[in-house]
Order: C-alpha cells, then structure tokens, then sequence
C-alpha cells in the first residue's frame, strides 16, 4: 500500500509541475483535466503527507527514549509515542478508506423518485414528508431542488414525485436512500386513534449526461397533452404535458410540471436518461456478485432500508441495525448521522471484501 502512496504522491507533483508551465496554462481543456486529476488525489496525499510527518515525529521521539532523560521527559516521551502510534493506526485506516475504489457517479446531481406504496392516502402523505425532509437536508447542503413531475392527492399526499437535487457530490450522500422507507403511526384519517404502517418507495439516480446515454430519436415515441396537475389558469388549456415512451425498454416518463411544452420535454429526456443509466449500472453490479456482496444493502428498489416510529420518536435502519431517537430532527432534514453511519459501514464492507 504504501509503494501505492509513493506512487501517487509522485503523480500529485508532476501534475503540479504540468500546471505550472505556461504551455498547457493556455490550453483551457488540458488544464481542466489535469485541475480535476489532482482534486481527485488531493485527499490522499494530504493524509500521506500526514502519515509520513507523523512516523518521522514517532523515530525522533523513540530515539529520545534512548538517550538518558531524566524521570519527567522520559514520561512525556512515553506518552508522546502513545499518542504519536494511534494517530498513525487512525490515518492508516482513512488511508485505506481513501484509496477504495470510488463511484464515478458520486460528484453527481441526483434525479430522486418518491413513490407512496402501501397505505393508500397515508402512504402518499408520508412520500410528502420524505420529499420535505429531503428538500430539507438539500437545503442544508446549498443544494438547489426543481421539481420535474409530480401527482398530488386531494389532501396535500403525493402519489409521486420526480425531483432534481443539483450540488456538488449530490450522489454520493443520497445513494444510501434507495429502498423502501416504513412509517409507523396514526394516520391523520383515522378516527379510531390505531397505528398504521405505510410505505413509500425511494429510487436514487444519478444525473445522465447526453454523452452517457445516446437516445435514438427512433426509439422515442412523444406524446403531449393537457397538464392535469397544478398549473393555474395553464391547466387544461395549453397542451405542455410530455409522455416520452422509450420503446426498445418500454420506459415510460411524464412531465407535466412546466408551462412550456419544451422544458418539460427537457425534463422527461433528463429522467429518461437517469432511468437508462441506472439501468446499465444495475447491470453491471449484478455481473460483479463478489462486489455486490461486500455493500451496505443492494440498492434493491425492494429492500425495506429504514423504519419511521411515531409512537416512540426514532428511526431505524435496517441495513446496519441502527435507531436514532430524533424522529422531528430527521424529518426536518438532519440526515449526516444516518448517512454517515451507512457510509461508514459501507466502507468497512469494501475492506473486509478486499482484505478476504
């Protein structure tokens, strides 16, 4: 591993040397991929750097412990290679944590899908609740939410709900959100005061660019017709909404959000593409079983991921074995302590794959 390091701290320096001469300084695109190579390596060299500082720090304070000191240095010193040896166990973990192969999606926008499942009208309301608290979390983040299509229900539910989350690494937090979300409580319908369990449905995708996915106009078959949602006076009497069916898959995506015929177009080939992509991935991980094996979950659109209890205020996820008692924080977007709990034991999976 630390040949690896050597190798890669010695990639940082000649991409810093490249940048520096005047030469590729006037070439904009070489620039930017020279610029985006060493932010990839920017983590792992400062860590690198770190380790080696710090296991020269511990040889000097060893040496110390060799030379005649009196009773008090010797004690400091002590304590010193105590300290020194398990910040070099904790960098040498988040080294290997570091050097994981990484999701090439992860600095991506998201395109998100919420759909009410079990429960009728309150599984719809509780697709509103998770679409808030995801709104929310977006906002914590500065990260910007567009709508791209949505089916309201009479009482402020959402039978579903297709949105955008744009923000830098946008994927690499929400990924772990995909599965099914369990709610557990009395229902705002309910007269007789029982508890109820609904779900919804979340699928997590990443951004397609054009240059991803190639749609042949020839598979797309494009309907328009009347929006039959929110929309003002627009509704029923401008046809703006798309249907796009992609006929090789049979997809089929609707965005009727927008006044304008043309950005709802634009919007339903974005989701399209995400759908298409998502698609391909899931393809590949079901070829590399071994890899699939080593994740937190399996990104099953079916696989309950985490319960929602009223009565007692917490959350669990299922994947990890996790609850949290801040059902209201959590609601209202306070997602970190989660995230990183899944995240973290996704990494642990990855290293003890790789490790076996």
């Amino acid at each position: 591993m630390l040949e690896r390091l050597d190798s890669i701290e010695k990639r940082y320096e000649e991409l810093n040397e490249l940048m520096s001469q005047p030469e590729v300084a006037i070439d904009f695109e070489r620039m930017q991929n020279l610029a985006r190579e060493r932010s990839s390596l920017d983590e792992v060299v400062t860590r690198y750097r770190e380790y080696k500082a710090t296991m020269k720090s511990l040889k000097d304070t060893q040496a110390m412990l060799n030379q005649r000191l009196d009773e008090d240095m010797a004690v400091l010193a002590k304590e010193e290679v105590e300290s020194l040896q398990g910040k070099l166990e904790r960098l040498l973990e988040e080294l290997k944590v570091a050097l994981l192969p990484r999701d090439p999606a992860d600095k991506k926008n998201v395109i998100m899908e919420i759909r009410a499942g079990a429960g009728g009208e309150e599984a719809a309301l509780f697709a509103s609740d998770l679409f808030r608290m995801y709104s929310r979390y977006a906002a914590s983040k500065g990260w910007k939410v567009d709508i791209m299509n949505s089916n309201e229900t009479g009482i402020g539910g959402f039978k579903e709900i297709i949105f955008e989350i744009k923000g830098q690494g946008a994927y690499s937090r929400l990924k772990y959100e995909s599965g099914v979300h369990r709610v557990q409580r009395v229902p705002v319908t309910e007269s007789s005061g029982r508890i109820h369990t609904s779900t919804a449905t979340v699928a997590v995708l990443p951004e397609a660019d054009e240059v991803e996915v190639a749609i042949d106009s020839s598979d797309l078959r494009i309907d328009i017709f009347r929006s039959g949602g929110a929309g003002g006076q627009n509704v029923n009497k401008v046809s703006s909404a798309v249907r796009l069916t992609h006929i090789p898959t049979g997809m089929v995506v609707v965005c009727q959000d927008e006044r304008s015929q043309l950005q709802n177009k634009v919007k339903a080939m974005a989701v399209l593409r995400a759908r298409l992509l998502d698609q391909e991935r899931q393809r590949q991980f079901q070829e590399m079983t071994d890899a699939r094996r080593s994740q937190v979950g399996t990104g099953d659109r079916s696989e309950k991921i985490r319960t929602y209890n009223f009565p007692q205020g917490r959350v669990s996820d299922h994947r990890i074995g996790l609850t949290i008692h801040n059902l209201e924080g959590i609601l209202e977007g306070d997602l970190d302590d989660i995230i990183d709990a899944v995240a973290t034991a996704d990494q642990t999976k990855q290293l003890e794959a790789k490790v076996g």
